[in-house]
């Protein structure tokens, strides 16, 4: 007879995230049939700022309280909707559960009952069953097999919409890969950025942070901040390219302009004394429309070809447009043999888009992130659909996150060998590295640290 343990009862509110916007924290409560015994557990919902158009729907409430931003009917839909459907239900059956509230909002994007109110519930099931059944929630997620611990890509410079600097680019990250394990990792990582710390303030340069704890200083370039980066690392006694390689995110779909076609650079231009078109706002790309500095898709992908050749880069998260299908395929088969390119405005976590790129040869990793599809069984399937393909899956955090360290333990039991979840710095992101830290605790001998694919496609 197959274990049966009853959800009786689903409950959400509104918390902050770390933004100090709203978000929703669910809490799901679970009977077993034969003791009777009661288990409960809860989740909290990320959000992004820099978001792709194709991801699943955030619903907010649009109304005067906390800018519009409120969750509150997202919290009654939980509390209402979704607590009718799943009351008796067995919270041991995960792909059930997010089939039936999947099927209940009856969209595509989930639109109708709002990502974040499913996703809540769906991670918060997943926790209160792995608490049910005394497993840790990787063990539980991912089986026997889970006991790889992922190499931390710490974001220590933020550019883009994640600060309101100079950087063009979003983000700049430093990847531990001669670790021996990952609490080494850790620590060679905390080092690198307290150094970088350091050689900002000698240099009188901001270190105020970005919304995921990196630095955000106003730089002239994209190499300069790639040179900031050797600067710390060689400061804190390790190689580069050795010891420590370097990723980033381009969130270039921020940067384009759908009129021209074009890369618009704005902190690029300031620094080239361009003054923008009259009438124009402060930190957008179409501030700068007349004699700006721009870049077709050629271009952008002859600079990442410039910059992969003069620095140890091994991965470039989201370098065109997320519609450009065409620009990936040239750029994929340009460069995509030589270092990680991610796709995550690209492909939103969704298997569909994911396919499309496999068929059409474009990228070479996914990006995960659980609430741009809105389910745990839609992202591991997710997951699942790029390994059988060859592609890498990076599992990422949100720039507004919140405590929550689910995505610390999804890494461990998918063995993703990769994370993003910030500077260590900030709770919201220290929270996922310290539970990386007692899951490599627990494993104890059979824990592995995630290298090897980051130094075979170095």
């Amino acid at each position: 007879m197959s274990l049966f343990i009853k959800i009786i009862d689903v409950h959400a509110r509104e918390i902050l995230d770390s933004r100090g916007n709203p978000t929703v924290e669910v809490e799901v409560t679970a009977e077993t049939e034969t003791t009777g015994k009661k288990i409960t557990a809860r989740e909290s919902v990320p959000s992004g700022a820099s978001t792709g158009r194709f991801e699943a729907i955030e619903l907010r409430d649009g109304e005067e309280r906390y800018f519009g931003l409120g969750v509150r009917k997202v919290v009654d839909h939980v509390n209402q909707k979704i607590r009718e459907k799943l009351i008796g239900f067995n919270v041991l059956d995960q792909a059930g559960i997010d089939r039936i509230m999947v099927e209940e909002d009856g969209t595509d994007n989930k639109g109708n009952l709002g990502a974040n109110a499913i996703l809540g519930v769906s991670m918060a099931c997943a926790k209160t069953a792995a608490k049910a059944l005394e497993q840790p929630l990787y063990r539980y997620l991912g089986g026997t097999a889970a006991h790889i611990l992922p190499v931390p890509m710490m974001n220590v410079i933020n550019g883009g919409v994640h600060a309101k600097n100079s950087i063009d680019f979003q983000e700049f990250m430093i990847m531990p890969v001669g670790a021996l394990d990952f609490h080494d990792g850790l620590r060679m990582g905390a080092e690198i950025y307290h150094f970088l710390r350091q050689i900002l303030n000698e240099e009188r340069l901001s270190t105020a942070v970005g919304d995921e704890g990196g630095f955000a200083p106003d730089v002239k370039d994209t190499r300069e901040v790639f040179r900031y980066l050797q600067k710390a690392v060689e400061k804190a006694g390790y190689h580069v390219g050795d010891d420590v390689v370097f990723a980033m995110d381009a969130a270039a779909s921020e940067l384009y302009d759908e009129e021209t076609g074009l890369y618009i650079f704005p902190g690029e231009s300031r620094a080239a004394g361009k003054e923008p078109e009259e009438g124009a706002g402060e930190g957008s790309a179409k501030d700068y429309c007349k004699d700006s500095v721009k870049r077709s898709a050629d271009e952008m992908i002859a600079l990442y070809e410039e910059l992969i050749e003069e620095f140890p880069i091994v991965s470039i998260e989201d370098g065109l447009f997320e519609d450009d299908w065409e620009g990936w395929q040239k750029m994929t088969k340009r460069i995509g043999g030589r270092v990680q390119l991610v796709g995550d405005d690209l492909f939103v976590t969704n298997p569909k888009r994911i396919k499309c790129g496999i068929d059409l040869n474009v990228a070479n990793a996914v990006l995960i992130k659980v609430n741009q599809i809105g389910t745990v069984t839609e992202a591991m399937e997710a997951i699942e659909m790029a390994k059988c393909a060859g592609y890498q899956a990076v599992i990422s955090h949100r720039s507004g996150e919140t405590e929550d360290a689910f995505i610390a333990d999804l890494a461990v039991a998918v063995n993703a060998g990769q994370i993003k979840t910030g500077a260590p710095c900030r709770g919201e992101r220290t929270a996922k590295y310290n539970q990386l830290l007692r899951i490599e605790e627990e494993l104890k001998e059979s824990a592995r640290y995630g290298k090897a694919e980051i130094i075979r496609r170095k």
